[in-house]
């Protein structure tokens, strides 16, 4: 998952011929999804740009440096898109009086690495990619500037949008509406989640492995062909560059970490074995 060693050179940087092998990259594919139009403005866009790429010839960490700008750079005019979009379809719901009466939800199905660990991509329990955003507006109900620091997780939306909608939410869903969290008429809410990634051997090789978070704390697990355990305190470390799991002055909540592990896989009935069968179907697909 490093951006200078295993970002593809068509798919992650917009290359549309391999400058070491000289062949075409998979991009030239994703092109044809574009209408003729929008491929001549991205020709327009991106040709200068490869083409003094390919006189400058860089090497060593001069291309490193180029990969690492080219992608990020690429990420955030993406990220302003959308915030250019979203903020479109904002004044579009003020200018039609729509504003009351409507739920407008920011969020994403995860986090991304921008090169923090040495990485791009997702996939890790690492705050980075497990840290989730989300913003919401209902100013029928939803007090301007109202932030909440509660475990909310993407599994809780269906049940919190059904729950605004007035519709009865199913009991087999597994997330909890945090409408209560929100308007603050309740306290009560969970105080641990749970992760799991089993996708193994696969896209960017990152190894299966689960674990939990509460407040503070996160343990990991990482299975299948290795049996590794990490553990950090968020408080002190939030960037986890110090794994904890042998500390002897954390031998107590390591204890206290574990038990609350074998709790929540047990409350979401996740066990190596499902995990396989999961894997299998996924590669089957």
């Amino acid at each position: 998952m490093q951006i200078d060693g295993h970002a593809m050179w068509g798919h992650d940087f917009k290359l549309l011929t391999n400058p070491i092998t000289g062949k075409k990259t998979s991009f030239n594919r994703q092109l044809k999804r574009l209408t003729d139009e929008q491929r001549d403005k991205w020709l327009a866009a991106y040709t200068p740009k490869n083409d003094a790429f390919r006189e400058a010839n860089l090497s060593g960490k001069e291309l490193g440096i180029w990969k690492f700008n080219r992608y990020l750079k690429d990420y955030l005019r993406t990220i302003q898109s959308i915030d250019d979009g979203v903020g479109e379809v904002l004044n579009y719901l003020d200018e039609n009086n729509l504003t009351e009466n409507t739920i407008v939800v920011y969020t994403s199905d995860q986090g991304f690495y921008l090169g923090e660990h040495g990485w791009f991509d997702k996939r890790f329990m690492y705050e980075e990619s497990l840290r989730t955003p989300i913003l919401m507006r209902y100013p029928k109900e939803i007090k301007r500037g109202t932030q909440i620091d509660e475990l909310i997780q993407n599994l809780d939306f269906a049940p919190t949008f059904l729950d605004y909608a007035g519709i009865d939410i199913p009991k087999s869903l597994q997330g909890k509406s945090f409408r209560n969290i929100v308007n603050k008429t309740s306290s009560e809410w969970r105080d641990a989640i749970y992760y799991t990634y089993y996708e193994y051997p696969s896209v960017h090789m990152v190894k299966r492995h689960y674990g939990v978070r509460t407040n503070r704390y996160k343990l990991i697990h990482f299975y299948y062909d290795i049996d590794e355990w990490e553990m950090y305190d968020l408080e002190k470390d939030p960037s986890e560059m110090n794994n904890i799991y042998d500390a002897p002055n954390y031998k107590h909540i390591k204890k206290i970490m574990h038990e609350r592990l074998i709790e929540i896989r047990n409350k979401y009935g996740d066990t190596d074995e499902l995990n396989k069968i999961h894997l299998e179907r996924y590669l089957a697909f």
